[in-house]
């Protein structure tokens, strides 16, 4: 039974569909990657899933229980949400920041374990040496892995992550991916990760999800998704796909011309 279970979602802003009869599920201990073009509707799903936007149609399924019928405190319990960009005005240090994602299980007092809680994850993301830095004060992608690591904290079933490595560098992209793999593998999570970058996702995601104008273009592993006829209908593009490696990866074709995608 899957922990997570989205099905026919659909969702307009004002008169425009932004989002066509999307059904998808993810298994404990598995690593989604939603891929497209900008504009695709990737960052509008995952807040329709997280409860944040309410769907037209469709429902969206959480351990068995509807999301709409949820209190947010039991959402933020059991799923966490790692938005596009990390806010930047803040006075918190990054200690107090990833701290907060502790707080659906406070009662006002921070405990031992809480704290402890906090140290693993700034390891885990490379920010032990950054605890005590003003957030406000940080790149970027430093700010990104601080909100990375504040859901971390939450301890829950499910996370969602919307282009969690737009920001990093290759060092740090592929050492957030290794974490959240791991994770998944190791504590049973269920985790959806929009992402741009289609090798770091095919070498990450146990299966993807191809998004083209707001429905669901192709899903499955990634040795059946990434393939050259995807790469020319999504995204416009001609490229070579390898499959030499444990993942399929693609290489671009220079072309002289870019052909946008839909």
């Amino acid at each position: 039974m899957p922990r997570l279970s989205v099905e026919d979602l659909s969702f307009s802003y004002r008169d425009r569909r932004v989002l066509h009869g999307v059904t998808f599920s993810v298994d404990a201990g598995e690593v989604l990657g939603l891929v497209g073009p900008n504009g695709c509707g990737k960052t509008t799903l995952i807040r329709c899933v997280d409860g944040m936007l309410t769907p037209d149609g469709g429902r969206v399924m959480l351990d068995k229980r509807a999301i709409r019928t949820m209190h947010r405190r039991e959402v933020a319990q059991a799923m966490a949400y790692v938005p596009q960009s990390a806010g930047n005005r803040t006075a918190a240090t990054v200690f107090e920041t990833v701290l907060m994602g502790r707080r659906p299980y406070l009662n006002w007092t921070v405990n031992r374990t809480d704290e402890e809680k906090v140290v693993a994850a700034l390891d885990a993301l490379d920010l032990g040496d950054l605890a005590l830095r003003k957030v406000g004060e940080l790149s970027g992608g430093e700010r990104q892995r601080v909100m990375i690591a504040r859901a971390l904290v939450q301890e829950t079933g499910a996370i969602l992550l919307d282009e969690p490595t737009s920001n990093l560098d290759v060092c740090h992209q592929m050492g957030v991916m290794e974490v959240l793999r791991g994770l998944a593998e190791e504590k049973g999570l269920s985790i959806v990760i929009a992402l741009h970058d289609l090798n770091l996702a095919a070498t990450y995601c146990h299966r993807l999800m191809v998004m083209k104008a707001g429905a669901v273009y192709g899903y499955g592993a990634p040795d059946e998704v990434l393939t050259e006829e995807m790469l020319r209908a999504v995204y416009g593009i001609e490229a070579v796909v390898k499959r030499d490696l444990a993942a399929p990866y693609m290489v671009p074709v220079r072309s002289g011309s870019l052909r946008g995608g839909a």
